[in-house]
C-alpha cells in the first residue's frame, strides 16, 4: 500500500492505468509521494498566504509568499479539515493523480521546429502553474483522456465541424479545409468533438445545422492544453476544451474570439519596441448556440520563424528551472538585464491603457548566450483595457458587447498587471536566483523608479498590494478574489 495517500484514492487511477498503460503503473505508484508533496506544499503555502489557516512556520518571501520544505502531511486533503471544501477536495485529489501520471511518463521526442522545441521546454514544468496547487487538475477527463491528450502525450488530434453559415460568427479560422456549400468549417479538439458535441448539440447534429466532418489533423498539445501547435504551419490553434484546469473550465467565449484579432491590432499599434514580439491572434470564430463557448477557436502566430540565429526562446514556465544554465555570472547583473527587458515595455503599455496578463505562462523571453534578448507575449484573452487611458492616448478598440476585458476601474486594471508581472512572474525568479532577495527587489525597484511615474508608481510601490487568492477563489467557486500582501517594492532602492 502506498504510504502517501489513502488507498481508495489511488485504486481507481491505478485500475485505469492497468487497462490503458500497464507499463506506467509502477512509475505512477512510485511517483505518488512526490506528487502529493508537491501539491501539498503549494496548498500549504497558499492557505497561509491567503490567511485561511495557520500551517506552522515556513520561509517567508516577498508578497506574503511562504515556502515549506515539505507538505507536512501525507495526504494534502488533510489540510482542508475545517474548511467547507468538497469541490476543492476533488480538484486537489485529481491534481495529485494526474501529476503522478505525468511524472511517470517518458517525455516525447520533440521535433526540430523551434515551436516544438518550446513545447518540449514547457514539459520541464511538470507541476504546471507555479503558484496554483491545482496545476495538474483535469476535471472532466478520465485517465484514458489524460494519456491521449495531455502535454506528455506529444500528439493529439483536431477534428472539424461544418457549421451552417447563419450559426457561425467570425473568421475562417482553418482555411486549409474546404467548406461545404452553405456552411463554415470550424476546428474542434477531438475530445470535445467526441464527448461534448453529441451530448449538448444532438438537435443541431440531427437537423444538419452541425455536421461532423471526417477530416482530422495531428496537433501538438502545449501546457495550456486547449492551445495546440499545428505542425507544418508555424501557427497555433486555441480551441474550446470543456475541462477544468487550475481554476477555470477551458471553453472559450464568443467575446474572446472576436476581441483577439482586434486587441492584437491595438497592441501592434501601441508597441514600438523591437525587443517585444507579439504572437498575434489573427483569426477567431465561434458558434453562439448552446453555451456559445463549446465550438470556439482562435488562430495565433507562432514564434519560430521570427527567431534570429542563435536566439533561444524559453517559455516562462520553464524559466525558473533553467536559471542555473542561463545565469553563469553575477545573478544581480542578470536580473537587472531581465528586469530591463520586461518591466519598461509592460509599464509603457500600462500607462497607455493596456494591462497584460504577464505571468510566466504568457511570456516567452528569448536569450542569446544566456543573456536576456527579447520578450514574446501570447494569449491576450485575460488582459484588461482601461478605456479612459486608451482614449487619452488616442486609441480605441471595438470590443464584443459585455466583454470583461474593458474597464474604467484603475484598481482592477492595475491589479491585473501588478499581480501577474511582479508577483507571479518576477517573484518566482527572485525566489530562485542565488542572491539576497532584498537586494533583488531593490534592483527591480530601481527599474520601476526609472520607468514608472505618478499614480502608477505609487500603486506598484505601495506598502501593500493585492494578491490573487487562488484557494479562496476555489472555495468561493466564482470570480477573482484578492487579499492584501506586503510589497517588497515598497522599500526604497
Amino acid at each position: 500500500m502506498n504510504k502517501t495517500l489513502r488507498p481508495e484514492r489511488i485504486a481507481h487511477t491505478e485500475a485505469a492505468l492497468a487497462v490503458h498503460a500497464p507499463d506506467l503503473v509502477p512509475g505512477f505508484l512510485a511517483a505518488l509521494p512526490e506528487a502529493a508533496d508537491t501539491v501539498g506544499r503549494r496548498l500549504r503555502g497558499a492557505l497561509v498566504r491567503e490567511g485561511l489557516k495557520d500551517m506552522g512556520p515556513g520561509t517567508r518571501h516577498g508578497f506574503g509568499r511562504v515556502e515549506y520544505a515539505t507538505a507536512g502531511v501525507d495526504d494534502p486533503l488533510d489540510m482542508l479539515d475545517g474548511l467547507d471544501a468538497p469541490g476543492f477536495a476533488a480538484e486537489i485529489r485529481n491534481a495529485v493523480m494526474n501529476l503522478a501520471i505525468a511524472l511517470a511518463r517518458p517525455h516525447p521526442v520533440p521535433g526540430d521546429h523551434p515551436d516544438e522545441q518550446i513545447i518540449a521546454l514547457e514539459r520541464l514544468a511538470v507541476a504546471g502553474h507555479n503558484l496554483h496547487p491545482c496545476g495538474r487538475t483535469r476535471l472532466g477527463w478520465d485517465t484514458g483522456d489524460v494519456l491521449a491528450h495531455d502535454l506528455e502525450a506529444g500528439r493529439t488530434r483536431i477534428g472539424f465541424v461544418a457549421v451552417r453559415a447563419d450559426l457561425h460568427i467570425g473568421d475562417d479560422v482553418y482555411p486549409e479545409i474546404g467548406k461545404p456549400s452553405g456552411y463554415a468549417v470550424q476546428p474542434v479538439h477531438a475530445w470535445q468533438r467526441d464527448n461534448v458535441l453529441p451530448v449538448r448539440y444532438a438537435d443541431l447534429l440531427r437537423t444538419k445545422a452541425l455536421v461532423v466532418l471526417d477530416d482530422e489533423r495531428e496537433a501538438v498539445p502545449t501546457a495550456a492544453l486547449r492551445t495546440l501547435l499545428l505542425p507544418g504551419t508555424g501557427d497555433y490553434l486555441k480551441v474550446s476544451l470543456d475541462i477544468q484546469v487550475t481554476s477555470t473550465r477551458r471553453s472559450i467565449s464568443v467575446a474572446s474570439t472576436r476581441n483577439g484579432p482586434a486587441v492584437s491590432k491595438l497592441l501592434h499599434d501601441l508597441v514600438d519596441d523591437d525587443r517585444l514580439l507579439l504572437m498575434a491572434e489573427t483569426a477567431g470564430a465561434a458558434v453562439p448556440a448552446g453555451s456559445g463557448r463549446d465550438l470556439s477557436a482562435i488562430r495565433r502566430d507562432g514564434l519560430g520563424p521570427r527567431l534570429q540565429p542563435g536566439e533561444r526562446a524559453i517559455p516562462g514556465g520553464a524559466l525558473p528551472l533553467l536559471l542555473g544554465e542561463l545565469v553563469t555570472g553575477d545573478p544581480a547583473d542578470w536580473l537587472r538585464a531581465y528586469g530591463e527587458l520586461v518591466v519598461p515595455p509592460l509599464m509603457r503599455l500600462t500607462a497607455q491603457g493596456v494591462a497584460l496578463e504577464a505571468h510566466l505562462q504568457n511570456c516567452l523571453p528569448t536569450f542569446v548566450g544566456g543573456r536576456p534578448h527579447r520578450l514574446a507575449l501570447r494569449d491576450f484573452a485575460g488582459l484588461r483595457l482601461h478605456r479612459p487611458r486608451l482614449a487619452a492616448a488616442g486609441h480605441t478598440v471595438d470590443l464584443w458587447p459585455g466583454s470583461v476585458v474593458g474597464t474604467d476601474d484603475l484598481d482592477v486594471f492595475r491589479a491585473k498587471i501588478g499581480y501577474t508581472l511582479f508577483q507571479a512572474h518576477l517573484g518566482e525568479l527572485v525566489l530562485r536566483l542565488p542572491m539576497d532577495e532584498a537586494d533583488a527587489w531593490r534592483i527591480i525597484r530601481r527599474i520601476v523608479d526609472e520607468h514608472v511615474t505618478g499614480e502608477d508608481h505609487a500603486a506598484f510601490t505601495a506598502p501593500q498590494v493585492p494578491h490573487k487568492a487562488l484557494v479562496r477563489m476555489r472555495l468561493a467557486g466564482h470570480g477573482d478574489l484578492y487579499v492584501p500582501v506586503h510589497n517588497p517594492l515598497h522599500a526604497p532602492a
